[in-house]
């Protein structure tokens, strides 16, 4: 069973940064990728950034310069680097990843989540 625990939320000043950590356990295939995903109040879920296994990256429009996501195979540890933050980015995050079914990868574990919240 995989398990995902998001930790460095908190709240930023406006052009301020923080850092996320995600550590996983439990066994994640090397098919299949893992990522960031936010949700803001009354809002949908959505991706900001995922990594593949071996290192390919992806950003939502809004984060892209922005936040850089990066992982660390060794240590099972997903990091996802906020920079430059804009209110907007007021929002819980997620940690997940993806699981390796069918010949398919898809999000299948997702963490607790990890409050960030941009002052301005």
């Amino acid at each position: 069973q995989v398990q995902l625990v998001e930790s460095g939320g908190g709240t930023a000043q406006a052009g301020g940064s923080l850092r996320l950590s995600c550590a996983a356990s439990g066994y994640i295939s090397s098919r299949c990728g893992m990522g960031w995903y936010s949700q803001a109040p009354g809002k949908e879920r959505e991706l900001v950034s995922s990594i593949s296994r071996d290192g390919a990256t992806v950003y939502e429009d809004s984060v892209q310069g922005r936040f850089t996501i990066s992982q660390d195979n060794a240590k099972n540890t997903l990091y996802l680097q906020m920079k430059s933050l804009k209110s907007e980015d007021t929002a819980v995050y997620y940690c997940a990843a993806e699981e390796y079914y069918m010949e398919y990868c898809g999000w299948a574990y997702w963490g607790q989540g990890t409050q960030v919240t941009v002052s301005s």
